[in-house]
């Protein structure tokens, strides 16, 4: 007897099966405003990032200054 032919068939990765879930239930409008959200949160992140570098060097200059005589 012969085995039977196997047949190679991609399983689509967790990833790609919650975007076409994602797909079915929201309109197009909702995805945008999703991912609009979320470039907005990192867009957060970086300007929290850069606030915190911008007041670590005025806390140096601050230091800098008030070590003169």
């Amino acid at each position: 007897m012969q085995a039977a032919p196997v047949r190679a068939t991609a399983i689509p990765s967790f990833t790609d099966a919650l975007r076409a879930v994602e797909s079915l239930l929201m309109s197009s409008g909702h995805r945008t405003a999703r991912r609009n959200a979320w470039t907005s949160v990192l867009e957060d992140r970086r300007r929290a990032k850069d606030r915190v570098e911008a007041q670590r060097v005025l806390d140096q200059v601050a230091v800098a200054r008030s070590a003169r005589p």
